[in-house]
């Protein structure tokens, strides 16, 4: 039974992303994911000034005169929401939790592919696959996925993102359309990435918060490891301390870039602190005039 704050919820969430979905996101969406090639729509007459290899020589030869095949975009697309809800996205310290976060850009995807008829689907993953929506089409089907993702109480705390993405390159069969979403900590994962690169059109959506990347100067803390649920003391006043833990923070972001940038997977980072509409537009629009 969904609760009655989930489903409050779930409507702001839907009247926000369709204001953005209309007002900056939809046109570019569908130019930055083109249909996964042509398809045959009719043979009419000869015009003059069709291209000459578009001929149909057989229907022709029958007719008496010249008749070409006419071909439209294939549409229709595949878009998967790949999101993290291992136990190191409940947290957020400023704005909203990275949980949240994940759930209303999952949303705001799913609103700009159903207003080009494309089909959504989504997994959740934490270090095992939760929950799988096969893809479909319409609006009462994503609204059913970002309830879910509100709504669901993972079984595991860790992360796999190897396994998630194994599980995906398995039952999409089709080149899809596939939005990562997670925090990426995590290990281990870049074969299965790879693969899934060459597969369909990936795009990773790392989610950080500020107090992941620099610690404040509060004193002694009790930390929590909310994966592992080991807790430990933490003396932030320390200098050194906080420039360990600095250099760590940076050190990991660094090696994850390196991964997508090796494998050239296109990322946006998106922050707990910041609107999330701003970096995604302005990737929207960067690739969009890369690919014209």
């Amino acid at each position: 039974m969904i609760s009655k704050e989930i489903l409050q919820k779930v409507k702001h969430i839907e009247i926000r992303t369709s204001k953005l979905v209309n007002a900056a996101l939809g046109g570019e969406y569908h130019s930055v994911f083109k249909g996964q090639g042509m398809e045959f729509d009719e043979v009419r007459a000869y015009q003059y000034g069709d291209d000459m290899r578009s001929i149909d020589w057989n229907v022709s030869a029958r007719q008496g005169h010249l008749y070409v095949k006419r071909y439209v975009e294939e549409r229709e697309l595949t878009v998967m929401l790949m999101v993290d809800l291992s136990g190191s996205k409940d947290f957020g310290t400023l704005r909203r939790m990275k949980n949240e976060l994940a759930a209303e850009i999952a949303a705001l995807l799913a609103f700009s592919a159903i207003q080009n008829n494309d089909r959504v689907g989504a997994l959740i993953f934490t270090d095992i696959v939760e929950k799988y929506i096969p893809p479909k089409k319409g609006k009462k089907h994503v609204l059913r996925v970002v309830r879910e993702l509100l709504a669901y109480e993972p079984v595991h705390r860790k992360t796999s993102i190897e396994t998630a993405v194994r599980y995906l390159n398995n039952v999409l069969t089709k080149k899809s359309v596939v939005f990562l979403i997670s925090d990426f900590f995590d290990q281990g994962y870049e074969k299965s990435l790879r693969v899934a690169n060459q597969r369909h059109d990936l795009v990773a959506l790392p989610i950080s918060d500020p107090r992941e990347a620099e610690l404040p100067n509060v004193g002694l803390i009790e930390m929590l490891d909310p994966e592992s649920g080991e807790t430990f003391w933490v003396d932030t006043s320390l200098r050194q301390v906080r420039e360990r833990y600095r250099k760590l923070a940076s050190d990991s972001v660094d090696a994850r870039n390196r991964i997508f940038r090796r494998n050239r997977i296109e990322f946006v980072d998106i922050s707990t602190h910041k609107p999330y509409d701003v970096p995604l537009v302005r990737f929207f629009r960067e690739r969009a005039k890369r690919l014209r």
